[in-house]
């Protein structure tokens, strides 16, 4: 009954109101998996696992049951972006699945990251709070897995990253890298994957975003 009830009280929320839900426990995963262009493992059991309460309520909650297709879509397109411009240096900005976190288990990035480095793309990564030497457990055995040797495409700062790179992507920066790319742009392309409208106001840069 709870799980039921827990599936019909999201069957009347609009898009809109789903996507601006406080994190409230039960609503919490699914502004976070509507906002983000992806999410942790445990976004994803939590996507997986309510969409199995609706089945089990006899509910359809068509956008609920494709937040996991729309995610790995939104990589996909991430991926075609850069590509589409031509086999250069990416600088990435942000690695982690969300800002402030070392915690790279099923990030995004990540899964753009090693997609490019099969295709044989140099990478420049800048995520200040990533340090590989301070990952530990299951997030380290991750990144190993996925990126082994990722230690070598980190770098300090973002004036670092931007050097030599054709093609920019901003998974997610702070202020201090918003404000390095826009000074530092030079005409290049920048895949936009976290809506920073200072950077889609350049004059003169190759700008593009994921989702507008």
């Amino acid at each position: 009954m709870r799980r039921a009830a827990a599936a019909r009280a999201l069957s009347g929320i609009s898009g809109a109101e789903i996507y601006l839900l406080t994190e409230d426990g039960r609503h919490w995963f699914v502004r976070k998996a509507a906002a983000d262009a992806g999410g942790n493992a445990r976004l994803r059991r939590q996507a997986l696992k309510q969409a199995a309460f609706a089945r089990e309520a006899e509910l359809q909650l068509p956008l609920l049951s494709q937040v996991l297709a729309s995610n790995d879509a939104h990589i996909d397109r991430a991926f075609e972006m850069v590509t589409r411009r031509g086999r250069c240096k990416v600088a990435l900005f942000g690695l982690a699945f969300k800002p402030g976190t070392d915690d790279l288990r099923e990030s995004p990035l990540v899964t753009l990251a090693e997609r490019l480095i099969g295709k044989g793309y140099e990478l420049a990564i800048h995520d200040p709070h990533v340090e590989t030497s301070r990952l530990m457990g299951a997030n380290r055995d991750f990144i190993d897995r996925e990126i082994p040797h990722v230690e070598q495409m980190l770098v300090a700062d973002a004036a670092a990253a931007l050097a030599g790179a054709g093609t920019i992507v901003v998974g997610h920066a702070d202020r201090r890298a918003i404000d390095a790319i826009a000074a530092e742009h030079g005409g290049r392309a920048i895949v936009d994957l976290q809506g920073v409208k200072d950077l889609e106001a350049l004059d003169g840069a190759d700008y593009e975003g994921v989702c507008w």
